[in-house]
């Protein structure tokens, strides 16, 4: 049966891709967007277009940090499914505007909460991030390692989501699945991330930004294994791990219909492997301007992935030489095509 599904952050990179895909699959999508400035705004209104375009897709534009206008919206439809990705992204940027993720992070994600709570949402999957190992250096991540000790604001933030998620499923039997992303790149992307930037770069022949000069490792996961991923997870709501135990508690499963899974490509890349694929794709050579370790970031991330493996058969398949492919030839069409830049 065709689901009523609330996709919050619809405008944004992952947001717009899932609305295509559970579009696609015969859900009606209601979109909200606060379609504010933090990047380009006309990107996130051709995603719109293309959610539009599909049919069965409705938007409000709306802040989730607006208490009234959230429990309005909750009061007035009835969503099977609600999948949380709005969210004030970015790590540096949390450096410099903390207040902004209070609001959108916290704040928002409370109303929420009190959304599903109210309106007996049958499963809430919202996005956390990989950033929350933060100064944990095993890896592969894992669900189960504690992490404790983030090394930014937008880190702690998302921690916290998953401590206030696990409150109301606890409290009211909310059904909430949090997902992990590990730098999620592809086609509709982000200006801010390094692909994108990468890109614009050498295109430019200017030098591009090179953190930790190039001593990085990064989990890159192609938008539409990630789609895939949450797609997944949204057909099977949580429930109560019945051996889990308070005095050796697991953080990646409860007693209370909770769960928490990394959604990453577990085939980490170098950066500069990532560079140069990315060169090959765009048959030019970059400029590496080599900087030290970025503020609040980490160098290196992997994810654990047979926690979500063995719960919805996540299995990601795309290839960065593919992906990164993907998206020069999306680059190049959309700003060539449409004359934006």
């Amino acid at each position: 049966m065709p689901r009523k599904v609330l996709v919050t952050g619809a405008a944004g990179f992952i947001g717009s891709t899932l609305s295509l895909r559970l579009l696609a699959h015969g859900d009606h999508v209601h979109g909200i967007d606060n379609l504010n400035d933090y990047y380009d705004v006309s990107l996130k209104e051709a995603r719109l277009a293309r959610c539009v375009a599909s049919g069965n897709f409705t938007f409000d534009k709306l802040d989730i940090a607006d208490r009234a206008a959230m429990a309005a919206l909750f009061g007035k439809h009835r969503f099977d499914v609600v999948v949380n990705l709005a969210a004030q992204a970015g790590v540096r940027y949390s450096i410099e505007n903390p207040h902004a993720y209070i609001d959108a992070n916290l704040v928002g994600f409370g109303n929420i909460l009190e959304g599903c709570r109210h309106s007996k949402v049958k499963h809430l999957v919202y996005a956390s991030t990989s950033s929350v190992y933060g100064a944990n250096t095993k890896l592969p991540f894992s669900e189960h390692d504690n992490v404790d000790h983030p090394v930014s604001l937008y880190a702690a933030t998302k921690k916290a989501n998953e401590l206030m998620a696990h409150s109301y499923a606890h409290l009211y039997k909310l059904p909430v699945t949090g997902l992990r992303f590990f730098t999620v790149y592809g086609p509709w992307g982000r200006p801010d991330m390094a692909l994108f930037k990468f890109t614009k770069g050498i295109l430019a022949d200017e030098p591009i930004p090179v953190f930790n000069r190039g001593e990085m490792t990064r989990d890159f996961t192609y938008i539409d294994d990630i789609v895939d991923g949450i797609a997944r997870v949204m057909d099977k709501a949580p429930v109560s791990d019945k051996a889990w135990s308070g005095n050796h508690p697991d953080p990646a499963t409860s007693y209370a219909p909770y769960r928490v899974f990394n959604i990453g490509n577990n085939q980490p890349e170098k950066l500069m492997r990532y560079i140069e694929v990315l060169e090959a794709a765009l048959g030019r050579k970059a400029k590496l301007d080599l900087l030290p370790m970025q503020l609040g970031d980490v160098p290196a991330t992997m994810a654990d992935t047979t926690e979500l493996e063995r719960a919805v058969g996540y299995k990601p398949a795309t290839t960065i030489e593919v992906g990164v492919r993907k998206f020069v030839e999306w680059y190049r069409g959309y700003y060539t095509g449409s004359a934006r830049r």
